[in-house]
């Protein structure tokens, strides 16, 4: 049984199980209930990131920055919003790796307790008639799980996780398939960071069965799930309760999943955004650079009154990724210069080879790979470059003409290692880049798993 709950542990344990290939049902720890402040619904950290650019914009003060902070967590759980605690919850929901409707149901919730006991007697018959992951995680489930996460608008952090968990069990995730999932799959449910709702809500509007029961017709229903039964044995009778908190498929909240892949010469093996949480006007955009070398370059000038940047920039952060940071932390909601902030900028074009929160929002590029630490092109970036983001084709460019690309790239020099030995060393060289999932490289791929017993007298 695995115990698992906020961002990297569901995936984890997940990664391990897949590894191990021993019989395994997930009981995730369920979102916290809604916050409430001055009659708005608030969610961690979504409502954070906002408030706190109101206090640095001087719209509100750091007493009400405090009251906000004291009224957003009201009990035991994980981010209440669909960051990526609840979207790898409502993922591995789609995958078919824990009873239905677990996802959703609330921390302190009766009934999370009794998803939970049922999940032990659960594993006893997966283990009696061995039932493995192996035997779960199959091409259809990720499928459907993609799906699901376009439906939900959930985490970019959980594109990273899907593909990392398919190299397990040797299924081949390659990154399009989600762009090309996407342009079939309807947004349908209304959370924050792209919506108004909160996980709460969508536990009492139906939850993800309401969901795969809409996208019945796109999902693979005959794909086997640890309750011994099908994708449609689960789903069957699962209806929308509050059509507010999820759209049917007949109106969606839009036609298209959340989630879009670029390509271009800034990214040649691929990049992230999340069209639904973004400023519809910044989806075509051309700007100019203001690039930052690294976290400690972007904390020490971000909000210098000085810097050279205006609401048409395209803030670019380098060394964010996988090797360069090291581990790839989600600095990638880069922070809105204070000048900007205080002239009424709610967004701003940012890239990056990081990750960001789940519960993060704008028009944020992620996962730019290769990254700039191992040689791609995010690294020759300077400084009043133009660059070009245009969704609809799916490309982001950087507007310099090859010759001076080539000059800029035979000038360069990689970031020195940083360890000769040890674990960090391990780290660098075998770990993946973005599109791969980040997994380490001799983890990819199935072997036997020969369990032997021993006896001693």
């Amino acid at each position: 049984v695995l115990l698992a709950g906020c961002d990297k542990t569901v995936p984890a344990s997940l990664l391990g199980a897949a590894s191990a290939n021993v019989p395994a049902i997930m009981v995730t720890g369920g979102p916290m209930l809604n916050g409430h402040w001055r009659n708005q619904s608030l969610g961690s950290c979504t409502d954070c990131w906002r408030f706190h650019e109101e206090v640095r914009a001087g719209r509100i003060t750091r007493a009400e920055w405090q009251e906000i902070e004291d009224s957003i967590s009201r009990s035991n759980g994980h981010c209440q919003t669909m960051g990526t605690a609840s979207t790898m919850a409502s993922v591995v929901e789609g995958l078919g790796m824990t009873l239905p409707g677990g996802a959703a149901i609330p921390a302190v919730d009766t009934r999370r307790k009794q998803m939970a006991e049922l999940a032990g007697r659960k594993i006893i018959e997966l283990v009696h008639a061995d039932i493995r992951p192996a035997d779960i995680l199959t091409r259809a489930a990720f499928e459907n799980s993609i799906r699901v996460l376009h439906a939900i608008s959930g985490s970019t952090n959980a594109i990273l996780h899907l593909i990392a968990l398919a190299g397990r069990v040797g299924v081949e995730l390659p990154l399009q398939l989600f762009d090309d999932l996407s342009e079939t799959t309807p947004w349908l449910v209304n959370l924050k960071p792209s919506g108004n709702y909160l996980m709460e809500d969508f536990f009492y509007a139906g939850g993800v069965p309401a969901v795969m029961n809409e996208l019945r017709d796109l999902l693979h229903t005959d794909a086997p799930t640890v309750t011994g039964g099908t994708v449609a044995d689960n789903i069957a009778g699962a209806a929308i309760i509050n059509p507010d908190v999820i759209a049917p498929a007949a109106a969606p909240l839009s036609e298209v999943g959340s989630l879009v892949v670029l390509s271009g010469n800034l990214c040649p093996d691929g990049a992230i955004l999340k069209r639904s949480a973004a400023d519809p006007n910044l989806l075509q955009h051309e700007g100019t650079a203001c690039v930052f070398e690294d976290l400690e370059d972007l904390t020490a000038r971000v909000d210098d009154p000085d810097l050279d940047i205006d609401a048409g920039s395209v803030m670019i952060l380098k060394n964010a990724g996988p090797v360069g940071a090291p581990g790839m932390p989600e600095w990638g909601h880069l922070p809105i210069p204070k000048k900007l902030l205080e002239a009424g900028v709610t967004d701003i074009v940012r890239i990056s080879d990081a990750r960001m929160s789940g519960t993060s929002y704008g028009a944020v590029v992620l996962h730019v790979a290769p990254e700039s630490a191992v040689g791609g092109p995010l690294a020759f970036v300077r400084d009043g470059d133009k660059i070009r983001l245009d969704i609809a084709a799916r490309r982001l460019d950087l507007l310099v003409d090859d010759a001076e690309l080539q000059e800029r790239r035979a000038a360069w020099t990689p970031p020195a290692k940083k360890d000769e030995r040890g674990y960090r060393r391990l780290y660098e060289d075998q770990v993946l880049q973005a599109n791969e999932g980040c997994d380490f490289a001799f983890l990819k791929g199935r072997s036997p798993v020969v369990e032997v017993s021993h006896t001693y007298s």
